[in-house]
């Protein structure tokens, strides 16, 4: 469909099809002075950001065991992020992962890290319950080691190495 200028004669006038008035075409040429300098800007200290934010963004890996449970409980596990710790959160059903986003709501600079420990501890399994003790405690975290890097570390040492690791 051509644009309603293209189908308009010259020496037709403009109308306004919404007002139905004619609209008036400026005569004035326009000027452009490519030799002026622009007047360069004066910054004062009331003009200057006083906060700047920094948006960072997580994605956490959910195994494909764990994505129906957390799918399921997915109403009682954003609340805790969005309300408590003030960041966006999404889950990418394609990828199959939970991204986190700080937002210029979110204040506390630890907030990142805490909803990617509580995210993390669902996918380990625990209760979205027990996860938000992550949310509340400072000093609390998540450790976690896997069974095939255990059998590494006694494969290669004495023969008694796996009786002496059970005694201690």
């Amino acid at each position: 469909m051509p644009a309603p200028t293209a189908l308009r004669r010259n020496d037709e006038p403009m109308v306004d099809f919404n007002t139905g008035t004619v609209v008036q075409e400026p005569e004035d040429e326009c000027i452009l002075d490519l030799d002026a300098t622009p007047a360069p800007i004066q910054l004062t200290a009331d003009s200057q950001p006083q906060n700047l934010v920094h948006i960072q963004t997580r994605k956490i890996p959910i195994p494909p065991h764990r994505f129906s449970p957390i799918k399921a409980e997915w109403p009682k596990i954003y609340p805790p992020l969005c309300e408590h710790l003030k960041l966006q959160v999404r889950m990418n059903i394609k990828n199959k992962s939970v991204e986190l986003r700080s937002s210029r709501f979110t204040t506390d600079t630890g907030a990142l890290q805490k909803g990617e420990d509580f995210v993390r501890a669902l996918a380990y399994g625990f209760d979205v319950e027990d996860a938000i003790a992550l949310l509340r405690l400072d000093d609390l975290f998540i450790e976690s080691f896997e069974i095939k890097d255990v059998k590494a570390s006694l494969q290669g040492g004495s023969p008694g190495a796996r009786d002496w690791t059970y005694c201690r």
